[in-house]
């Protein structure tokens, strides 16, 4: 006879069967939606927010719909073909995955570099003493190293996967709060405007990581396939995964953005250039809001959510090369030992960067935000050529709004990178 809890239990929740199944599904999809809540979440919607009110909040949301045909690619070719877009790119020329292998390169150290200096400038929070960035920055590569290494790689996904829904729990309950709270900004208070041209370099670095770079599709693919090789997905539960990652992550870029509005918008507080000082003004944002005795749960959280993408995008760049590499050399499975060699060379030159960049956290995410954004239009345009040329089934092949929503992306992109590069270097 069934006790009274686990009769309510499965009246007024999901069943628990059902949901322990659906959650198991979970994969690529969830993982995307990970290594994308960080610096662009917790750096640049909220630098959005804090600075120009509510006027980015359409550009952000457009940016997330404009880049999806291109992130779905990466889903939709790997189920339809049983491949990753690595190959996908060496089957349409040797041009093409040469090309990607080096975009590819230049991301993993520029990507990598940053969010290790954000993982140290969060570990630096918890750490007795007064460690430099570049120290912390080593222990959080050593510690990334490890665990990628020794195998571990899978356990810290399902830990990073409960450590982003208490991010997302945490930030919604900051922003409701605030929202209860209202907005600090002065009576009368206007808003400067983010449509001029000295806003540019702003708009590309919060456009360069919303939600996240293009070539992280290349490992969504990675790791959908690897999930196809140790269970059964199905189309419907790997497009499910998929978009409800991207569906998360596109709704707590709006979060982040009235975090900004509420808390710093028209307050007259300057955001840190310095990464412990501006991480320990994140963490104040958040436990000024929730109250006091949350200061170090979330700090904690913030750091497990961002050294989870550290390690997240040091595995899939690294298997991203490797692939890349022994697609070049006409070789259709990369090695373990290959793979061991790209993950030491990433974090070894990782580490000369932030070397030279040391304590300048808004700097180096700046960097390679705009980085990121330069290099995105020529991934969307690598996806978007493969999905036209692949012989896919109907059911994966995109619709006529889907084909349309991706020229548009492409123009979108293309056309805000030459007006960036004219603004930057030619004006």
């Amino acid at each position: 006879m069934k006790s009274q809890a686990t009769t309510i239990t499965q009246t007024f929740f999901f069943p628990l069967d059902q949901l322990i199944k659906l959650v198991r599904t979970l994969g690529p999809g969830i993982l995307t939606a990970t290594a994308a809540i960080g610096g662009s979440h917790l750096v640049a919607s909220t630098q959005a927010g804090a600075k120009f009110g509510w006027s980015l909040a359409l550009l952000i949301l457009l940016v997330n719909l404009f880049k999806y045909p291109f992130f779905r690619a990466g889903i939709s070719y790997t189920l339809a073909t049983g491949n990753t877009l690595q190959n996908g790119y060496a089957r349409m020329g040797k041009g093409y995955i040469g090309l990607a292998f080096a975009l590819n390169i230049f991301n993993a150290v520029v990507n990598t570099s940053a969010l290790t200096l954000f993982s140290a400038s969060l570990l630096g929070y918890f750490l007795p003493g007064q460690l430099s960035l570049p120290v912390l920055s080593l222990v959080v590569l050593a510690m990334s190293l490890l665990i990628v290494l020794a195998g571990h790689f899978a356990v810290l996904n399902s830990v990073s996967k409960i450590i982003m829904v208490l991010l997302a729990v945490s930030t919604v309950a900051a922003a409701v709060i605030a929202w209860n709270n209202g907005p600090v900004a002065p009576a009368g208070y206007v808003s400067p405007s983010p449509w001029t041209l000295a806003s540019i370099g702003f708009l590309v670095v919060t456009m360069g990581w919303m939600p996240a770079p293009i070539d992280i599709s290349c490992l969504t693919s990675l790791w959908l396939a690897k999930q196809q090789s140790e269970q059964d997905v199905t189309t419907q539960s790997a497009l499910f995964d998929f978009n409800l990652g991207y569906v998360v992550t596109a709704a707590l870029a709006v979060v982040f953005l009235a975090l900004g509005v509420l808390i710093l918008h028209g307050s007259g507080e300057k955001l840190e250039t310095g990464g412990i000082g501006f991480s320990h003004q994140l963490v104040n944002m958040y436990a000024g809001t929730i109250g006091e005795w949350s200061h170090n749960l979330i700090a904690l959280i913030a750091f497990f959510c961002i050294f989870g993408s550290t390690i997240t995008v040091i595995d899939g760049y690294s298997r991203a090369l490797a692939e890349s590499l022994q697609l070049l050399r006409n070789k259709e499975n990369y090695s373990e030992r290959s793979f061991t060699y790209w993950v030491v060379l990433v974090a070894f030159v990782c580490m000369a960067i932030l070397l030279f960049f040391k304590s300048a956290l808004l700097v180096m995410l700046g960097f390679a935000m705009t980085m990121a954004f330069m290099t995105t239009p020529f991934f969307a345009w690598l996806n978007h050529h493969l999905i036209q040329t692949a012989d896919m089934p109907d059911e994966l092949r995109p619709g006529k709004a889907l084909v349309a929503l991706s020229y548009a992306g492409l123009i979108y992109l293309f056309g805000f990178m030459v007006l960036f590069v004219w603004w930057k270097w030619l004006m």
